[in-house]
Order: structure tokens, then sequence, then C-alpha cells
């Protein structure tokens, strides 16, 4: 019962992740850029270590806005009504995915402005 309980607990995580990127459009572009940032990554050769710091920052962001989407659905279902109080959960849960994110643009100049430079170099 354990095992199935254990299995079980993937499959209700993806469940969340899948609404997320069905329901939120934010989501969506966070993936599509995880996506271009990876390809980009894979072209350009980085390093394990630049490697790891890219996908510190992108499963930060990715965390982040699953915990806000957790957030507004659970204030919505409690307070349908517009309430101040509600208003400041969905903001600071947002806020939250808005410095994650402007963690990860900082940690992509760092990232790829040497390779990126290196590269460019390389085509003269």
């Amino acid at each position: 019962m354990a095992k199935r309980s254990f299995l079980a607990s993937f499959s209700y995580a993806a469940e969340g992740i899948g609404y997320a990127l069905k329901t939120q459009r934010n989501m969506r572009f966070h993936a599509v850029a995880a996506v271009v940032v990876i390809a980009a990554a894979a072209l350009l050769q980085l390093t394990w270590q630049r490697w790891l710091f890219l996908l510190v920052a992108i499963t930060m962001v990715m965390a982040a806005e699953l915990l806000n989407t957790a957030v507004e659905v659970v204030v919505d279902m409690v307070s349908p009504e517009p309430h101040p109080m509600a208003k400041a959960a969905k903001d600071t849960a947002a806020g939250a995915v808005l410095l994650t994110a402007i963690f990860a643009v900082v940690v992509a100049i760092i990232v790829f402005y040497q390779p990126v430079a290196a590269w460019l170099g390389s085509q003269h």
C-alpha cells in the first residue's frame, strides 16, 4: 500500500504541473523559456558549473510559478468575492515569481555572457 501511495504522489504532482501548464499563461511562458535556455546551453556546450546555475534558476522559477498557481486556486476557492487580503495573498505570491524570474535573468546574463562573446568572436 505504501508503495502505491508513493507512486501515486508522483502522479498527483504530474497532474499539478499539467494543470499549471494548461491553465497558466505565465507557466507556459516559463516552460518555453526554459526549453530555449536549455537548447542554447547545449548548443554552446556550457560547463557543468554553468549548467548547474541555469538549472537551479529554472527550477526556482518553475517552483515559484507552481506555488503561485496553488495560492491563486486556494484564494479563489475560499474567497470568491474580491477582498483586500485575498488580493494581498495573490500579489505576494506573484511577487515571489517576479523575484525568481529576475534572478533567473541575471543568472542567464552571467552564465551566457562569456560563452556567447567567445562564440561571436570565433564567427569572424
